[in-house]
C-alpha cells in the first residue's frame, strides 16, 4: 500500500513542512521516517482510511521528535551544530518550541474532545481536506468544520496561555 500512496505522502509531507520555512527536516526524510514507522507497525491494515489515520499520528510524532531532538542538541547534547547564522539558529529553536507547544495543547485537546484532535491530526499533519476527513471519520462536512473551528480556537487559546 505504501508504494501506491508514496507520491501522495510526499505531497502531504511537503505541505506539512512548507507551513514554516524554518523547518530543518526535509520532505524525503519525513516520508522515509514515516515509512519506517509504518513498516514497524506490521498489522496489515488494508483500508486507506486506517492507513492515513495512522500516517497522521506517525507524521505528528516524527515532527515532534525532531523538534525535541533539536532542542536537546541545543541544550548541550553530545553533538554541537555549527551554523553560519545565529538568527537561523534562533528561528529553528523557536519553531521547535512552537511545535512542542502545539503537541502539548493537542494532547490536552485529545483528552477533552478526541474527535476534534483527530481532525487536527488529519488536517494539519497530513493535509487532508474537509471532505476527505468527513469520509474517513464517517461524519458530515459541517461536523468536521465545527470540530476544526473548535480545535483551532482551543489550540490558539492553549498556546497563548502557555507563553
Amino acid at each position: 500500500m505504501f508504494v501506491a500512496v508514496y507520491e501522495r505522502l510526499k505531497q502531504l509531507a511537503h505541505q506539512q513542512l512548507a507551513q514554516d520555512q524554518r523547518a530543518t527536516l526535509n520532505t524525503t526524510s519525513l516520508v522515509h521516517e514515516l515509512y519506517e514507522k509504518l513498516v514497524q507497525r506490521q498489522q496489515g491494515e488494508t483500508s486507506i482510511e486506517n492507513f492515513f489515520a495512522y500516517a497522521a499520528v506517525c507524521m505528528r510524532r516524527i515532527v515532534i521528535d525532531h523538534a525535541r531532538a533539536r532542542l536537546a542538541q541545543k541544550a548541550g547534547g553530545l553533538l554541537q551544530r555549527v551554523t553560519l547564522s545565529a538568527a537561523e539558529d534562533t528561528e529553528s529553536d523557536q519553531l521547535a518550541l512552537d511545535v512542542l507547544q502545539l503537541d502539548k495543547a493537542l494532547v490536552t485537546l485529545s483528552e477533552i474532545e478526541p474527535r476534534a484532535a483527530k481532525v487536527v491530526e488529519l488536517r494539519y499533519f497530513i493535509g487532508l481536506g474537509v471532505e476527505e476527513i468527513a469520509q474517513m471519520l464517517q461524519l458530515n462536512r459541517r461536523t468536521v468544520l465545527r470540530d476544526w473551528d473548535f480545535a483551532k480556537a482551543y489550540l490558539h487559546a492553549a498556546i497563548s496561555d502557555d507563553l
